[in-house]
């Protein structure tokens, strides 16, 4: 994995475009219609949508997939292979397959010292193979001590071999399960906070009373601190999307994972706004509301990308995939609502196609030129 640097500009950006977005309907008494709120919604899911089935999840599942390849692909142990496979079908004696066996231990060591100032992304790699070739050498110098024979040397090394295969294969299986699951964790996540009235959403409700009752004081059923925690979960699981990529990826990912977030949070925060001034009796409320939903992203930025820094692969790539999970359910909830009605279901989902495909020209633009590099 490359050296990661903190996304500086990013946390600016962040809290810069959140307080904007949400101090507007505050300071101005902007008003947004109903219908510019839902096309900017709909085009931000699907921006969002895109990013997560086309860069945050893929990009996890690759994590995932690569470091498995580090790990199970042991070239040594391939080489090995072939000579026990020699040794058995009776090719070569057992004394001689140890001297195979033990000249490969040297060309893998010279090989290692080559390599040595490669990229820190084989380190793993380089250390499995150590850990083999140091349980075969205990082998070999039992065989020159005359501890046991050639043929037991040859079923000993065998046996490493064999069980290093196995070790191998079980810890795929369970990384690929991992992957999923924390795909799922993320989505039901956002579910389960929904479900107990703490949702990240709240244009929709807004303007559904304010298009039946006009521009009068609206008390919802969900209160001013329960729909403000609701959204500040919902950024903290975009910061924690935007820190796990910059501590696991390339610059080039990083950035368009930003980019979803920061075009998804402007009406998310245009929304609290108005939300917040309608339901608060002060405007130094309202202010604090958007001010506290507006660091909540950079913070977790932060925090991730330090938690993060350093440590495997594999838990980078469980936040990724975890970010991915609510990347699509937000984008889903935000959207299905208006699907399902007659009047706006064309609209909508001609909207959040828009942002799809937005979304996907940019990353596909970024990835044939070179952009996103996929190095971990």
């Amino acid at each position: 994995m490359s050296e990661a640097s903190m996304p500086t500009e990013v946390v600016a950006l962040t809290l810069i475009l959140s307080l904007i977005g949400g101090l507007i309907p505050i300071l101005s008494n902007l008003k947004a219609s109903r219908d510019f709120l839902r096309k900017m919604t709909g085009v931000a899911s699907g921006i969002l949508l895109a990013s997560a089935l086309i860069l945050v999840i893929p990009e996890g599942f690759e994590i995932v997939a690569e470091n498995h390849d580090e790990h199970g692909d042991s070239e040594l142990a391939g080489s090995v292979a072939i000579v026990l496979l020699e040794v058995n079908k009776g090719d070569i004696t057992p004394a001689s397959g140890i001297e195979e066996i033990e000249s490969l231990l040297e060309d893998n060591h010279d090989h290692d010292l080559d390599d040595s100032h490669e990229d820190d992304h084989d380190e793993d790699e380089e250390e499995a193979e150590a850990s083999l070739a140091e349980s075969i050498e205990h082998v070999i110098e039992e065989v020159e001590d005359g501890d046991i024979d050639a043929s037991a040397g040859i079923a000993e090394i065998e046996e490493i071999v064999i069980s290093q295969d196995i070790h191998e294969d079980d810890g795929a299986g369970i990384g690929v399960f991992l992957a999923g699951l924390a795909v799922l964790l993320g989505f039901c996540c956002m579910m389960l906070l929904e479900g107990f009235g703490i949702g990240h959403a709240v244009h929709e409700e807004h303007h559904d009373h304010e298009s039946e009752h006009g521009h009068m004081h609206i008390h919802h059923r969900a209160t001013p601190i329960l729909v403000l925690l609701g959204l500040s979960l919902h950024s903290a699981a975009d910061g924690l999307a935007i820190g796990s990529a910059a501590a696991g990826a390339s610059e080039a990912v990083t950035a368009a994972v930003a980019l979803a977030v920061l075009i998804h949070k402007i009406p998310a925060a245009f929304s609290l706004g108005v939300f917040s001034l309608h339901e608060r009796s002060e405007r130094n409320d309202s202010i604090r509301d958007v001010v506290l939903f507006s660091i909540t992203t950079p913070i977790m930025i932060v925090v991730s990308f330090y938690a993060l820094e350093g440590v495997s692969s594999e838990i980078i790539a469980l936040a990724m995939l975890f970010s991915g999970g609510t990347f699509l359910y937000v984008a889903a909830v935000d959207t299905l609502p208006d699907f399902h009605n007659p009047e706006t279901g064309k609209d909508a989902l001609f909207t959040v196609l828009i942002g799809i495909a937005i979304m996907s020209v940019i990353l596909i633009g970024a990835d044939l030129i070179g952009l996103i590099e996929h190095n971990h």
